[in-house]
């Protein structure tokens, strides 16, 4: 099992929030060692992702494996914010709590007299982590529905394909990722300003940030780079994947010159390098079908393992396209495990908190 940080030991969390990015973001928190106490809506049954199963679970389990994602290390609360008795509750739990976690529907906040002005003049020191959606906080939004609209749709997928989401939530986890960082600033500016601090991030900012080189290219062009598949819109090889002679499929990221000539020599195809369609990168890019047919037929002579251990010494970024049982026979892989049992039963997840922190010892003077 993963083991728990104690880094911020001490440090008190209230979650209010549900589905994806706040839960993952206190179970960040957890992972590092605080105290984390998760209120889930009594009146509805919890988190709405305890329902969300996959046809491999057992329907009879209480709580699917989405849910389990992200709720490690987490005290579990069930309360009803409308039951004046158990809001009274809570609003206990935050006098106490350093950081309040919240992804509020419009107008909740301030019904239940848990908006930011409120909160934020009766507990001076809190600070406040808030999700929301689009702009325009009356849409409900979820994240397939930001990936619609923020344009990774339109980048996702084969060309003589339909846009198509990406398989994971990442707009959540982008989100997440944006208040984890936000809130650690707050609490370091609150060490010596004893302020508190509200971080509001929104899923659409989150995906906007998160187009990175693909807005680059757009907004220094005009012309957006349109659905490529897992190719590289400007490196090539990049991206394409070839069958090796055991069937198995590998991907190749060549992001230089001289890695191309290598992979050339590893692949004995020596001959491509002074072929002048593939003389730089530009001119692959350009040719880069002509070119993928011309390495498909040397990788159709390997095998994928011994190709990888071959690539892997003269320093070529490649890969076995693993599915996940692939990935979990890795011993690394394995390691960031976290297991916790729950309603009786171990339940697994990966970790959310993968850095390390080595102090650095202090040398003696001589």
């Amino acid at each position: 099992m993963h083991p728990k940080h104690t880094h911020l030991e001490g440090l008190r969390v209230v979650e209010l929030a549900g589905v994806l990015a706040g839960p993952a973001v206190g179970m960040f928190f957890a992972e590092l060692g605080a105290e984390v106490i998760k209120v889930e809506n009594k009146r509805r049954g919890g988190d709405v992702t305890r329902t969300w199963k996959t046809p491999a679970e057992d329907p009879a389990e209480k709580d699917s494996a989405y849910y389990h994602a992200v709720n490690w290390g987490k005290q579990i609360e069930f309360r009803d914010l409308n039951d004046p008795d158990d809001l009274d509750s809570v609003v206990q739990l935050i006098d106490w709590a350093d950081i309040l976690l919240v992804n509020f529907k419009a107008g909740d906040a301030e019904r239940y007299e848990l908006d930011v002005p409120t909160l934020r003049n009766r507990f001076p020191r809190l600070i406040i982590g808030q999700i929301t959606g689009f702009p325009d906080e009356n849409r409900v939004a979820f994240d397939a529905v930001l990936q619609a609209e923020t344009g990774l749709m339109s980048l996702n997928g084969a060309p003589d394909q339909g846009p198509m989401k990406l398989p994971v939530a990442f707009i959540d986890l982008f989100a997440a990722h944006q208040l984890k960082e936000g809130i650690l600033l707050a609490l370091f500016r609150r060490s010596t300003s004893n302020e508190g601090a509200h971080v509001k991030v929104s899923l659409f900012d989150s995906a906007i940030a998160s187009l990175a080189n693909q807005a680059s290219v757009f907004l220094n062009t005009g012309v957006p780079s349109g659905r490529t598949g897992s190719l590289h819109p400007s490196i090539a090889p990049y991206g394409e994947t070839f069958y090796c002679a055991d069937g198995q499929h590998m991907l190749i990221a060549c992001g230089s010159d001289a890695q191309f000539v290598a992979l050339c020599s590893v692949l004995n195809r020596n001959d491509l390098t002074t072929d002048s369609r593939f003389k730089d990168n530009p001119s692959r890019v350009v040719h880069r079908q002509i070119l993928q047919g011309e390495l498909g037929s040397a990788f159709l002579l390997e095998n994928s393992f011994e190709l990888m251990e071959k690539l892997i010494r003269v320093g070529i970024p490649a890969g076995i396209v693993r599915d996940l049982p692939g990935v979990f026979s890795i011993p690394e892989a394995r390691k960031l495990i976290l297991e916790e049992n729950r309603n009786g039963k171990s339940t697994k997840r990966v970790s959310t908190a993968v850095f390390q922190i080595n102090p650095m010892p202090c040398s003696k003077a001589s």
